[in-house]
Formats: C-alpha cells, sequence, structure tokens
C-alpha cells in the first residue's frame, strides 16, 4: 500500500468558520493565523500592535497543529501572514519575540512528537527571478522570516518542511529570467536555500515542469514540487506521469510533495469562471502511479474536501 499523506493548507474551516462548518454555537471564537492590519493602522498603532498580533496568530497556530493531530490530519500548510508587516521591522523589535518563540517552539516539538509535517507557501511577489534589484531585496526580506519561523519550531533545513515558491514571469526572456533565479538563490540564507522548492506553472507561457528541471534543478539542485492542475495548462510536452516522475526525481532521499486541485469552473457547471480557479472539493482519485508522495490539496472548502476525498476513495491508496 502506498504511503500518502494528504494535507490542507493555511486555515482549517471548522475552526475558522466555528458556526457554519465546526457546529460551534454562535459566538465561538475563531480560530487562525490570519490576522492582520492595513498599512494605515500599521503605521498608526506601531510594531508593538504587530507584536500583539504576531502572538495571537502564533498561539492559534499551535491550536491549529494540536486540533489536527486529535482529528487526524499529519500535513499542513502554514499561513504566511503570522506577523503582519514583518518586512518593516527585526524580530528583536517585538516585544513579545520570547512568547512568540516559544510558542513556535511548542508547534515544533507537537509536530516532531506526532509526525506532523510543516511546510509553507510565501506570496506571488517572491520573485527571484525579477531584474529589479529592490524586487529581490524585499523578496530576500519574505523569505528570511518564514526561515526564521522554522528556525524557531526547530523544523529540519531540508525540503521535507519546504518553502514553496513559483518563479514569478518570463519577462521576455525565459533563460535569461532562470539564470537570475539561480543568481539570486546564492543571496539567500542558509536557512531558506536547504528548504527551497518551486513549483510548475498554470499558463502556457510560464515554466513547466521540463522548465525547471533543465533551468533550476539541474544547476542548483532544488526539488521541485509538482502541481497536478498547473500541468494541464503548461505540460511541457510531458504527459501527467512524466511529469509527477520528473519532479519526484529532484527530491534525492526526502518524500516529494505535490500539489492536487481541480477546476471550479467545471465543478460549478460555470464557463465564465476562470478553469485554472480552484474548486471547493476534489472528487476525481489522485493517480501517484504507485509513488509515495505527500500531497497538498488546494482545494477552497480546505480539510472538508479532504475528508470528503478520503470518503470517495479510502479504499483506493
Amino acid at each position: 500500500m502506498v504511503n500518502n499523506k494528504i494535507g490542507y493548507a493555511c486555515i482549517s474551516m471548522q475552526l475558522s468558520y466555528p458556526t457554519k462548518y465546526g457546529n460551534k454555537p454562535k459566538g465561538t471564537k475563531p480560530i487562525t493565523t490570519n490576522r492582520s492590519m492595513i498599512k494605515r493602522t500599521f503605521e498608526s498603532k506601531g510594531i508593538d500592535y504587530a507584536s500583539e498580533i504576531c502572538l495571537e496568530n502564533v498561539k492559534d497556530l499551535h491550536k491549529i497543529v494540536s486540533w489536527n493531530i486529535m482529528n487526524g490530519y499529519d500535513f499542513f500548510r502554514m499561513s504566511s501572514d503570522m506577523a503582519p508587516w514583518k518586512t518593516e521591522y527585526d524580530w528583536s523589535d517585538l516585544k513579545d519575540i520570547d512568547e512568540i518563540k516559544k510558542w513556535f517552539h511548542s508547534v515544533g516539538v507537537m509536530a516532531h512528537t506526532h509526525g506532523i509535517r510543516l511546510t509553507t507557501h510565501p506570496g506571488p511577489f517572491n520573485v527571484l527571478v525579477s531584474p529589479h534589484d529592490h524586487v529581490i531585496e524585499n523578496c530576500i526580506k519574505d523569505l528570511s522570516i518564514h526561515g526564521d519561523e522554522m528556525d524557531f519550531m526547530m523544523l529540519s533545513r531540508t525540503p521535507y518542511n519546504k518553502i514553496n515558491i513559483h518563479l514569478g514571469g518570463v519577462y521576455g526572456d525565459k533563460e535569461s529570467a532562470m539564470d537570475r533565479f539561480c543568481k539570486n538563490f546564492e543571496r539567500l540564507p542558509e536557512n531558506v536555500q536547504s528548504r527551497l522548492t518551486v513549483e510548475n506553472d498554470d499558463k502556457a507561457s510560464m515554466y513547466s515542469v521540463s522548465d525547471l528541471y533543465h533551468g533550476i534543478y539541474k544547476r542548483i539542485g532544488i526539488p521541485i514540487v509538482f502541481d497536478y492542475h498547473h500541468h494541464r495548462f503548461c505540460n511541457g510536452g510531458l504527459s501527467e506521469q512524466e511529469a509527477l516522475e520528473m519532479a519526484i526525481s529532484t527530491w534525492g532521499d526526502i518524500k516529494p510533495v505535490v500539489h492536487y486541485s481541480e477546476s471550479r469552473s467545471i465543478e460549478q457547471l460555470d464557463e465564465s469562471i476562470r478553469p485554472q480557479a480552484h474548486s471547493d472539493y476534489v472528487l476525481n482519485y489522485i493517480d501517484t502511479y504507485g509513488h509515495e508522495v505527500d500531497i497538498m490539496v488546494e482545494a477552497k472548502h480546505k480539510e472538508l474536501a479532504v475528508d470528503k476525498y478520503k470518503e470517495l476513495h479510502e479504499t483506493s491508496n
């Protein structure tokens, strides 16, 4: 039997919307790690308020991971927004930093103890192929935050606890863009370099698994996360199985991660919806062609989608 973890990303529907999805009484406080604030609020209330929000987010991360353990979810993508406006200050500027680190550490202990795989997927503004140095500087700052958070949790400095990004653009010359990515990769701190992965895109003009394999992996050796749904729009001349196995080959002795979603336009029977948009649930069997991988389900209904998938296919694996 193939041993594939199946996880969900960032928020739990039952914890974030406790009345609607969690069968909790009205007024139950949501548990979420996405608290933030607009720039004007940050400028008005300052770093101390950012520190308070970060602490609340990390405390709720602890609650989410604990709830995941109790409910059988052993793969979870953490939010990339736990520290609001973090590129504007240093960790040491936060008045609650000691307590923040304590809660991060406790999350890491739980993950180690119970075999929970934790990963993250920083936002699309992290563009290491950019020709603009100020964009690269901001990217380095943001990715460094994710590396620090994982270090606070004592998570492995390997792609097992991956920091996953897209390349982000071709700028008229795909080969030159990938060359810039490889050069800028060397500017990242070790706690990011050792965890970084790249993912194939969902537009034909962007980066396929084949592009990433030959232009990134062959040069700097970082693994490729295969996204099934994206591959349907940007296949690089490879079949699904060929692309999956090419991506898997980049992981060495670390268990690979793949992403899976389905088209919302098909699910909703609405051709006006962009076909790349993610569905609420995933209904089709996820064929890993006999390979052991951990599957991140990127569906709108998060862990409810994982539950529904397992109900439909619990005997298929």
